[in-house]
């Protein structure tokens, strides 16, 4: 990180009063939940930060992965309690906020242009480091990144059912796919807690590591990712995957070859070739 100390001192401060805030560690962009008192609960206004980190490091041309996590022992409990109680003061929801907030991975596709669903748009793969509890929201938050990394001991939960909620920002669609439709639809159901340990065996969760190791080995992955695998193959195998849940088995093979023309005449692929042919990395 760059700057005299002043300026220093002026950006830890406002990262101190941000309920999100972002910063590259080589080419990883690292997006924090910033509301430890409150366990990361989930707010408008965090909402809002989230988009514009979300936003900045999508645009940032020096990241080539994003990981989210949490400040704090917790990922990100689901709705903040305080403003859930005013929800059911007024009897429906109500973000409290007004005005144009960052849509980023908006514009990819229509049927993505949606809160969650819209990380299927981006260019570059999301990892959640779940640091901690992650419920409700938070749980979806987790679950619409590509990948999931855990701490030992780390609660997952819907939590909706004991509220008398709907499950929430699609997680029906989501957990069945990432575990199957009857493994999906106990943890849908009831609403039950979920160790890391056990979202792991049912294939919630990538990855278990004690929580003091839990973002430096996210941090080698993305950094993995990022120096062994194209920026171009990054971006079309998960936007391919994604539109792959939506079309036939013909739409995902044409598009794949007609990619296959388009990749073969970039410096990345030339790139790619010459690292193989002279067995050594690839430098992209």
């Amino acid at each position: 990180m760059s700057g005299n100390p002043e300026q220093l001192s002026e950006r830890e401060e406002g990262r101190q009063e941000s309920p999100v805030f972002w910063e590259r560690r080589g080419t990883t962009a690292v997006i924090f939940l910033n509301r430890p008192h409150r366990s990361n609960a989930w707010t408008g206004r965090l909402e809002r930060a989230y988009r514009s980190c979300l936003a900045e490091a999508e645009a940032d041309a020096d990241t080539r992965v994003i990981v989210v996590t949490g400040v704090g022992e917790r990922f990100c409990v689901g709705g903040d309690s305080q403003a859930l109680e005013g929800h059911a003061d007024r009897g429906g929801y109500d973000r409290g906020l007004e005005g144009d907030e960052a849509t980023p991975g908006y514009g990819f596709d229509a049927r993505f242009d949606h809160p969650f669903a819209s990380h299927f748009g981006l260019s570059k793969p999301v990892i959640a480091a779940v640091n901690g509890a992650a419920a409700g929201i938070g749980l979806a938050l987790a679950c619409f990144c590509d990948l999931r990394f855990a701490s030992a001991g780390a609660k997952f939960t819907t939590a909706h059912g004991k509220l008398g909620l709907p499950p929430e920002y699609g997680l029906s669609w989501i957990i069945p796919r990432l575990i199957g439709l009857g493994r999906g639809m106990d943890i849908v159901l009831t609403s039950r807690v979920v160790l890391a340990e056990e979202a792991l065996t049912l294939g919630l969760v990538n990855q278990v590591h004690a929580p003091e190791d839990l973002l430096d080995a996210t941090l080698a992955y993305a950094e993995n990712l990022a120096a062994t695998v194209s920026p171009q193959a990054l971006r079309s195998s998960r936007q391919q995957v994604y539109l792959d849940q939506h079309r036939d088995v013909g739409e995902s093979v044409q598009q794949s070859i007609d990619l296959l023309q388009e990749f073969m005449g970039t410096s990345e692929y030339r790139e790619g070739v010459a690292a193989l042919v002279e067995k050594r990395p690839p430098a992209f």
